[in-house]
C-alpha cells in the first residue's frame, strides 16, 4: 500500500491551522502526529505548502526557527503574546516551549 502524500500533506497543514494563538508544536511533533516522516520532511511539506497556514506557529526542538523566517516571525509571536526566551542581550531568542508548546492530537 503507496503512501498518500497529498492526504499527508493536508493532514500536516490542518494540524498547523489548529494550532491555538500564542502557542507553537515543533516540526517533529507533527510528524508523529500524522505517523509519517520525521522533522525534516513536515519542514518540507511546510516550505512548499505552509504560506497559507500559521507557519509561525511550527519551530524547531529548541524553539527556534530558520534565520531567514525571524523577524516575521518575531512580529507574530508579539502579536499574538506568546511567550519568548530572551538571550543576554535582552533580544527574543526563542519561544519557550515550556509555556508555549502545544502537542497535536494522534
Amino acid at each position: 500500500m503507496g503512501v498518500d502524500r497529498e492526504q499527508l500533506v493536508e493532514q500536516v497543514l490542518t494540524l498547523v491551522e489548529s494550532v491555538p494563538v500564542g502557542r507553537v508544536t515543533t516540526y517533529g511533533a507533527l510528524a508523529a502526529a500524522v505517523g509519517f516522516g520525521g522533522p525534516r520532511w513536515v519542514g518540507n511539506v511546510m516550505a512548499q505548502y505552509g504560506a497559507t497556514v500559521p507557519w509561525w506557529r511550527v519551530v524547531r526542538a529548541d524553539g527556534t526557527l530558520p534565520a531567514s523566517h525571524r523577524r516575521a516571525a518575531l512580529a507574530h509571536y508579539r502579536a499574538e503574546s506568546t511567550p519568548l526566551r530572551y538571550d543576554a542581550n535582552a533580544r527574543a531568542a526563542r519561544v519557550d516551549l515550556r509555556m508555549a508548546g502545544w502537542e497535536p492530537p494522534g
